[in-house]
């Protein structure tokens, strides 16, 4: 989907500040958050493509506003709304006031029919299509060309995934795009390599 979670290869945001002994949490809260997402996940409340997509939901302002654990603890919550373990109201009895919940979920798609096979070498391009629902093509990758080097085992396609339909399991392909052609004019000589589900492709 477009959204502005989408926020690879997009300017204006200044550097990415990275250090590499940044700890991992900062508050106690936020350990709490993530042991219950994963073991959410875990019992098959929800799959990782079904939160990532809560997340993607969050109302704009929010989602720039929160912090890491805070949208993971806004898909959490929106999840367990959705599917039932509690409701809106008991959460926010517990929480003692309103509780920010994810946008409503959309249609999602299911793997397309004509996808093909590609190995190692080929050249391909990823299909320049907008999809409402959960979708794992980074958007600056759309209607681009690049070569094959590496083949990853199937998983269930995310689109599908995300959204409680079938999913057929198909293999992501690492593709390598020049830099200078994903952002022409805009970047150095260089290699950008993106794994890319088989839907996503078509025969460059």
């Amino acid at each position: 989907m477009d959204g502005v979670h989408d926020m690879g290869g997009r300017q204006g945001f200044g550097r990415v500040r990275h250090s590499p002994k940044a700890q991992t949490f900062h508050e106690p809260w936020e350990k709490r958050v993530n042991a219950l997402y994963s073991l959410a996940v875990r019992l098959g409340i929800f799959n990782m493509d079904e939160y990532r997509h809560a997340i993607e939901r969050m109302e704009p302002r929010h989602y720039l506003s929160a912090s890491y654990y805070e949208r993971s603890l806004t898909s959490l919550a929106t999840l367990c709304v959705e599917k039932g373990i509690f409701t809106r109201e008991e959460l926010e009895r517990y929480a003692q006031g309103q509780v920010p919940l994810s946008l409503p979920i959309g249609p999602g798609r299911a793997n397309v029919a004509t996808r093909q096979k590609f190995k190692i070498g080929d050249r391909v391009r990823v299909r320049n299509e907008h999809v409402s629902g959960h979708v794992r093509a980074p958007g600056y990758t759309r209607g681009k060309a690049g070569v094959v080097v590496d083949i990853t085992p199937a998983y269930p396609f995310p689109d599908a995934h995300a959204h409680g339909i079938h999913a057929e399991d198909e293999p992501t392909y690492d593709v390598r795009f020049n830099a200078e052609e994903l952002w022409p004019n805009s970047a150095d000589k260089a290699h950008v390599h993106v794994g890319v589900f088989e839907s996503y492709l078509e025969r460059a």
